[in-house]
């Protein structure tokens, strides 16, 4: 059987132009990715609204060095609650409502679908993250396990007047349920508050203690993160833990070896291995074959993605940055099953007019 190649080349050449054309112009509908973007950059919009309020109703006022555009999920320089250094562009940066449809992008490529479930570990230095998070949950109709640590780097959530409780029962009172953690720690070095003021940490103590969440103080790396898998797997009630998403820099969630700063931002699948009883929840989520979502490097993140650096005004929900990412999302899935048919639309018609196979089998 005899091919007429030339007329195959100049067929599958034709396809080529077309499809690229085609790819140029069209403007497909939206993925189910691509709406689940855009659902939560506005769930956590609402939730920044929210927060907004809540501060508002207790006569506080926004830093307009600090946090020009009025998230309050900026915190203090210095108080009773901080831990360690931090930087305030990466922190207002991270209020982009963007961040959310990024995360829903980084969970979708997880693997992370409807009825899963997905741990989080998140420190309070990175407030807005969690708010991301758990808009992104919602938005792909998943449920986020957290547990977060209540101490917070400069410019956290690191406010006594309102610290990462108080956040929390504003977001529920937003109708946010899911931003009740499973667990809290004090956070900071070997997640004991150590580094903190004493008057810092007997605060949270009293706090927690008011609030009935359960209080993680393990000094011991190896027994702290045992703890907190135990806690996610109770937590789970069956469903499908399905991704392991890594905000700031607990101690406990990143272990104590300095492979860990190797760990690129965005979805990662394996880390670089640890000596025993060194290593993270981080390392223990990665190990068993669950896809981490790391979080820290928010410099890195932004060049990575596309997503504007300490943005003021704040971007409209989605409007931060990830739209190109969001039409990529809706082209690669409708792309895909169009090409097949365009293939065999001409295949049939330039076979039909006349045949590439000639003479006999």
């Amino acid at each position: 059987m005899a091919l007429n190649r030339p007329r195959v080349v100049v067929g599958l050449g034709l396809l080529a132009v077309a499809a690229l054309a085609l790819d140029r112009v069209w403007t497909p509908p939206r993925s189910a990715t691509g709406r689940a973007m855009e659902r939560a950059s506005y769930l956590m919009a609402e939730a920044e609204r929210a927060v907004r309020a809540c501060r508002e109703s207790r006569g506080l006022t926004f830093d307009p060095d600090a946090d020009p555009n009025g998230t309050g999920l900026i915190g203090l320089e210095a108080s009773p609650l901080t831990t360690s250094l931090g930087n305030p562009a990466a922190k207002r940066t991270t209020t982009n409502p963007d961040f959310a449809a990024l995360l829903v992008l980084l969970l979708r490529r997880a693997g992370v679908g409807s009825g899963d479930a997905v741990a989080v570990g998140a420190s309070s230095s990175f407030p807005a993250l969690v708010v991301a998070t758990i808009a992104a949950c919602r938005a792909l109709d998943s449920t986020p396990l957290v547990i977060f640590s209540l101490g917070a780097s400069q410019w956290g959530q690191n406010d006594p007047r309102f610290d990462g409780l108080d956040l929390t029962a504003c977001l529920v009172g937003a109708g946010f349920p899911e931003a009740v953690p499973i667990a809290v720690s004090l956070g900071g070095e070997r997640d004991s508050g150590s580094d903190m003021a004493p008057g810092g940490r007997a605060s949270l103590r009293r706090a927690v203690a008011a609030s009935g969440l359960s209080l993680l103080e393990e000094s011991d790396l190896a027994r702290n993160v045992a703890a907190r898998l135990a806690f996610y797997e109770s937590a789970r009630r069956g469903r499908r833990l399905a991704a392991f998403v890594n905000i700031g820099g607990n101690w406990a969630n990143l272990g104590e070896e300095a492979s860990v700063l190797e760990v690129k931002p965005g979805l990662v699948r394996s880390v670089p291995p640890v000596r025993s009883g060194r290593g993270g929840v981080l390392h223990a989520f990665a190990g068993r074959g669950v896809p981490v979502i790391h979080l820290l490097h928010i410099a890195g993140i932004c060049r990575e993605f596309g997503l504007p650096w300490d943005p003021r005004p704040l971007p409209a929900p989605g409007r931060g940055g990830l739209e190109g990412l969001a039409r990529q999302e809706s082209r690669r899935h409708s792309f895909i099953a169009l090409g097949y048919i365009l293939v065999t639309l001409v295949v049939l018609a330039v076979l039909g007019k006349d045949p590439l196979w000639k003479g006999k089998a």
